[in-house]
């Protein structure tokens, strides 16, 4: 795709990947929307990027969904590249789920509903322009399960292989699919403090941008990216790994 003069909508842009992407849309020379459920984040975002455009919108929800896009095809209908990177990551003892259901289905409504929902909102846009793209911001664990984040690993899972699916029937128009699949990086994702051993989010956010610009269409980093091609045997193998050495950390789980 190309790199500049684009107008980008980022959900989940008020922090984390998101916003370090949206500063590099920003430095590259185009328009950039970003998209979060709490104002205060997205207003201390705008103090720091005073260029950014800010939107409310948690997209779990669907009315919210739809306002957004209403919002949005009216006042940026040049609109190119939708970037879903918004999602909930939440801990899971399957053992001992006592909370109501509204609690663990949120984290399937802003991961899998809103990205799915959002892009075939945006597809009409998209189609009109004369270079377009939809970017997913999926994971890591959509390849090897994160054991203690079950619902999140699902989650992620289904966007990869939505984003498969989107990537063949778009293949003769104007619009390209990118997906992102980051390891764990240094942010709040599920939480202050859950992956300051993650991978530095500058580092990751300048590698990513680079790649899109580079043309590649499945962008890992670090350790997500050895899975990309791995085989089953190194996915099982990967994953089990994993959920000793959580375990071995986390012994009151």
């Amino acid at each position: 795709m190309n790199i500049s003069g684009n107008t980008v909508l980022i959900t989940g842009g008020a922090s984390g990947i998101g916003l370090a992407l949206a500063e590099r849309f920003l430095n590259a020379g185009n328009e950039v929307i970003i998209v979060g459920r709490r104002k205060e984040k997205l207003d201390e975002a705008q103090q720091k990027f005073p260029q950014l455009h800010t939107r409310v919108c948690d997209v779990s929800n669907e009315k919210d969904r739809i306002s957004l896009f209403q919002s949005v095809q009216n006042e940026f209908p040049n609109l190119n590249v939708l970037v879903n990177n918004a999602g909930i990551q939440q801990r899971v003892n399957l053992l001992n789920a006592s909370n109501e259901w509204s609690y663990y289905h949120q984290e399937i409504a802003a991961n899998v509903d809103g990205p799915i929902h959002l892009t075939m909102l945006f597809m009409p846009i998209l189609l009109k322009q004369s270079s377009a793209a939809i970017i997913n911001v999926s994971s890591g664990l959509s390849f090897t399960p994160g054991v203690w984040v079950p619902i999140y690993s699902a989650t992620k899972a289904a966007i990869h292989s939505f984003t498969l699916s989107l990537r063949y029937q778009l293949a003769e128009t104007n619009v390209e699919v990118i997906e992102v699949l980051p390891p764990a990086v240094n942010t709040d994702l599920g939480g202050v403090g859950l992956h300051t051993f993650g991978a530095p989010l500058a580092d990751f956010a300048d590698t990513v941008f680079q790649r899109i610009k580079d043309g590649i269409l499945e962008i890992g980093y670090g350790a997500s990216e050895s899975r990309l091609r791995a085989s089953r045997d190194e996915i099982d193998q990967g994953t089990e790994l994993a959920w000793k050495n959580f375990k071995k950390n986390n012994p009151d789980w």
